[in-house]
């Protein structure tokens, strides 16, 4: 059966796209070539079981058979491209979907990128692959766009209707056919110059986070060691009305959202310099699970215990509150430096039933208060919404907060 659209990559990316298409009236297509993932089987990303129900009960349909891609008028690359050993985007899951597309793209097929890449991944990259593969030609035979992704997941002001999206096409009727379509799902359509301004925008918005992030990072250890109560500081200072925007330091940087990095070669085989702060931003962000441990030990050596033999409870292991995703969670590298110190960890998450950390589980807490009063010190990686934090405080005996989410005074703060 034909289809407007098909989305190609159902993961983080694809469908949240699929939710929006199907929603705005659009026969929706997704097609992943992991069986499991077809078959919507333990996504826990972006979509909660009862939002897939009523995805697939609103007519949408999932397949792991490529054959279907041959008669939509709109595929979507959604695969996902997470950050390789350079600490650039790996390709090659696009590689793959891109070559499975070219094998059964027809004329006038309208394609659009959303999947994350460095500057220059939909003419450089994806466009040779669709080409060679479907020997069809692109802003003549087929349109080409890129349109990254915007979505944030669990965010409940910004939702696919009201973000804006950005397009850039191969050409200016490339842009306009990608326009039209974006245009039924969302309020507003931006237009960028290319591709190329598209895909750049994108690293501009996902470096700005883990920049900001970074700063506010580096200000709590700073904050720390001159005795300054660093959220009080954040209080003072997001009150002016220009010039700031407030963000919050915290045990790490999670998320599919990696920093960005654009040194990568070209086709005319020169390669651009990293964008220097990038790089320190994520040096920086990379060293907070580390600070999180120095902390942990400070405050029970200043008790009278050590962390070794030490009965440490971590509670919020997800990487964004109220969601089951762990992609990029700093709790990981948390929970696995204090093993190697000899602590005896616990968990509690009211997203995560089970938690493997190095392929070892990690024993589940069914009573938060009970586990926080056993525990020698409690440290609160994700304040999800469940948490009773003024209760929290009253019952651990020892609260360590990366995220501030605490009563002034109720724990000790990161």
């Amino acid at each position: 059966m034909p289809a407007d659209l098909a989305v190609i990559g159902l993961g983080y990316l694809g469908l949240p796209l699929a939710q929006a298409a199907t929603a705005a009236g659009l026969a929706t297509l997704g097609y992943d070539p992991d069986p499991r993932a077809a078959a919507l089987a333990g996504t826990g990303g972006p979509l909660s079981a009862a939002e897939i129900r009523r995805l697939l009960a609103a007519g949408f349909r999932t397949t792991s058979d490529p054959a279907a891609l041959g008669r939509v008028r709109t595929a979507v690359l959604c695969a996902p491209t997470p950050p390789g050993e350079d600490r650039t985007p790996d390709l090659t899951p696009l590689a793959e979907a891109a070559r499975t597309l070219a094998a059964r793209l027809r004329p006038h097929t309208t394609v659009i990128l959303e999947s994350a890449g460095h500057p220059g991944t939909t003419e450089e990259f994806l466009r040779p692959l669709l080409e060679a593969g479907s020997g069809l030609t692109a802003g003549r035979d087929f349109h080409l766009a890129c349109s990254p992704a915007r979505h944030d997941p669990g965010n409940r002001t910004h939702l696919y209707r009201n973000t804006p999206k950005v397009i850039g096409g191969l050409t200016p009727a490339c842009t306009e056919a990608a326009a039209a379509f974006y245009g039924r799902l969302t309020d507003k359509v931006v237009r960028a110059r290319g591709p190329r301004e598209a895909e750049t925008a994108h690293l501009l918005e996902t470096n700005y986070r883990h920049i900001n992030i970074a700063l506010m990072n580096e200000m709590a250890v700073y904050c720390h060691e001159i005795g300054v109560d660093l959220w009080d500081v954040i209080r003072c200072a997001e009150t002016k009305p220009f010039g700031f925007q407030s963000f919050r330091p915290g045990p790490g940087v999670g998320g599919h959202a990696a920093p960005l990095h654009p040194n990568h070669p070209t086709t005319h085989g020169s390669s651009r310099s990293p964008l220097r702060m990038v790089e320190l931003a994520q040096e920086i962000n990379g060293r907070m699970p580390a600070y999180v441990i120095q902390r942990c030990t400070t405050l029970l050596n200043e008790h009278g215990k050590s962390a070794r033999g030490a009965r440490i409870l971590l509670l919020g292991v997800t990487y964004k509150p109220d969601l089951a995703d762990l992609t990029g969670t700093p709790a990981h590298e948390v929970a696995a430096r204090l093993r190697r110190l000899g602590a005896h960890l616990s968990y509690h998450d009211p997203h995560v039933p089970h938690w493997d950390v190095a392929g070892r589980p990690v024993p589940r807490a069914d009573s938060l208060y009970e586990a926080a009063s056993a525990a020698d010190l409690t440290v609160l990686l994700q304040p999800h919404r469940t948490y009773d934090l003024q209760g929290l405080a009253v019952k651990a005996q020892l609260l360590l907060d990366t995220r501030g989410a605490t009563p002034t005074g109720a724990a000790h703060r990161l």
